[in-house]
């Protein structure tokens, strides 16, 4: 089993937590035509 997606494949859902703690997956702009991820690591 690979980790990797294939190219021109659509992204595997996940569901992380938004800045309130509320969850958000990639499912949901299912059909959208651009979708934007920021992931910061945050200031430690």
């Amino acid at each position: 089993m690979s980790n990797r997606v294939a190219i021109n494949s659509p992204a595997p859902d996940f569901t992380l937590a938004d800045w309130q703690g509320n969850p958000i997956s990639l499912s949901n702009y299912q059909g959208q035509k651009h979708v934007v991820l920021v992931l910061n690591r945050g200031f430690v």
